[in-house]
């Protein structure tokens, strides 16, 4: 009997590469099913699509989402569908909630009046523990949350909601708060790839020579995306559920640094510019994590260096821009 596995956000930028990661495995006991949105693009899966099983959902809506749960009936749910983006958070912080919160509450509502009993990776973030003090890194999975924004506020709401889940029903809920995390594909609004978006579009001569920036003095621990999908593939084979884990990279370096091996990439003459309205309300400027406690079960290590990691991101732009010439 095949296992049936099932990655909400499977269009974005965790969810198309988690979705290519499992394939790659040529296991053909696994059966992947992804929820989108009417509205979602699928640019990111346009290469699997053949592949997998795609069900229209909408989180919000707890109709729907008992349906899609009811018929499926999923063996493991990768819960990667969110408002990911902490800018906009600031702009819209009762949609953020909303998404992420409510969307997570109705998913596990779906799992519990379904009577099925998944494996389910439900993904937090390193922005709960907020701005954290010079004695408090590497950041242990038990450091106080500190949320500085409303998209962090969104996902302490679903870190707590899957441990209630889990002691109030039984359901096999596995919490990951994940540290920075890049690669092709990954949405322009943030650094990484805003700026490699932007170096593309100044070889490509669409843009003065001129990468327009936010606070480049946060310190940031970062990993390849593609390290971090094989991350949450080891987690639910292998972490016990109502656990949670820290999973994060082991280069550490401000985004100034990063965006300096982004540069070094590329012929171009380009300045670098601090725009004001790309800078946050309040800011998280130093995140390192501790992944011991996911280590030590796992044996998990990242692989792929960042300065590949980059150079593929900005790949990725350069690919995009190549086929308006």
């Amino acid at each position: 009997m095949k296992k049936k596995i099932l990655i909400t956000g499977i269009t974005g930028f965790v969810g198309s590469h988690l979705a290519e990661y499992i394939l790659s495995l040529k296991n053909k006991n696994l059966e992947i099913h992804g929820i989108r949105r009417w509205r979602s693009p699928v640019d990111n899966i346009e290469n699997i699509l053949d592949k997998i099983e795609l069900h229209y959902c909408e989180l919000l809506d707890l109709k729907s989402t008992i349906e899609v749960i009811s018929k499926i009936k999923p063996d493991i749910i990768f819960h990667l569908a969110a408002q990911s983006y902490v800018v906009t958070s600031f702009n819209a912080p009762v949609n953020t909630l909303e998404t992420n919160a409510c969307g997570t509450i109705n998913l596990l509502e779906a799992i519990r009046l379904s009577k099925i009993d998944p494996v389910v990776h439900i993904c937090s973030s390193s922005e709960v523990y907020g701005q954290v003090r010079k004695e408090e890194v590497p950041i242990k999975e038990s450091q106080p949350f500190r949320p500085a924004s409303p998209y962090a506020v969104s996902k302490v709401a679903e870190d707590m909601v899957a441990y209630q889940y889990f002691i109030s029903y039984g359901i096999k809920t596995i919490t990951t708060r994940m540290f920075t995390h890049t690669g092709p594909r990954r949405g322009e609004v943030f650094a990484s790839s805003a700026f490699a978006k932007q170096i593309a579009r100044i070889e490509s001569g669409l843009q003065e020579p001129v990468v327009h920036v936010g606070n480049l003095k946060s310190i940031r621990t970062f990993c390849d995306v593609r390290d971090t999908v094989r991350a949450y593939w080891i987690l639910v084979n292998k972490c016990p559920a109502g656990e949670v884990y820290n999973i994060g990279g082991q280069r550490t370096m401000t985004v100034g640094e990063m965006l300096k091996i982004l540069l070094s990439l590329t012929n171009k003459k380009i300045k670098v510019k601090v725009e004001p309205y790309l800078l946050r309300p309040s800011d998280v400027t130093l995140q390192i994590p501790d992944i011991s406690k996911f280590q030590k079960l796992t044996h998990w290590k990242p692989e792929i260096p960042l300065e590949k990691t980059l150079e593929d991101l900005l790949n990725y732009w350069r690919e995009k821009y190549s086929r308006h010439f």
